[in-house]
């Protein structure tokens, strides 16, 4: 699967809450968690993201508590996947369990500016930023888990092997 999309970065320690504050969690509608995604750290991520676009982020992106609300909102929002320097394990697990890709790549984190268009074979697990030309790589899912991504998340997975 390839994705591309524009660049919004955030540092290190993005946690759920500044994700998806909890004054929001009394709602499930995909629409309300995307209108509020982000917007404690950046207040015009709602309106400037589209559907397609990238979050790059530091070190341990999505600590905190381990509400699913947090990788939904971001889904919903329109971002294709997530890149950081590491995620916190919950977030890990909750963002598969979506359908919402995620990788772990460091020296793209690095080298990503806000802005920047990045092209992502999610098979594969390379990352392209556009404006340098430079590839980077991070570790591809295993195929299992790239089907679970490509089937919209864990539900929408097991509902077609039922089939």
């Amino acid at each position: 699967m390839k994705l591309k999309g524009k660049v919004f970065k955030y540092g290190d320690n993005v946690d759920t809450d500044v994700i998806i504050p909890a004054r929001y969690l009394n709602s499930s509608d995909p629409a309300n968690l995307a209108a509020h995604c982000m917007e404690d750290i950046d207040e015009n991520f709602a309106e400037e993201v589209t559907d397609g676009d990238i979050i790059v982020g530091g070190k341990n992106f999505g600590s905190g508590s381990s509400r699913e609300h947090a990788p939904l909102a971001i889904k919903y929002a329109g971002v294709s996947c997530v890149i950081a320097e590491s995620f916190a394990r919950i977030f890990y697990r909750n963002s598969i369990n979506i359908g919402l890709p995620i990788l772990e790549s460091p020296e793209a984190v690095k080298a990503a500016e806000a802005g920047d268009e990045l092209e992502v074979d999610i098979d594969q697990g390379e990352i392209k930023n556009m404006r340098t030309g430079e590839t980077y790589q991070a570790e591809p899912f295993p195929p299992f888990m790239q089907e679970i991504i490509k089937d919209g998340g864990l539900i929408e997975h097991v509902k077609k092997e039922l089939v």
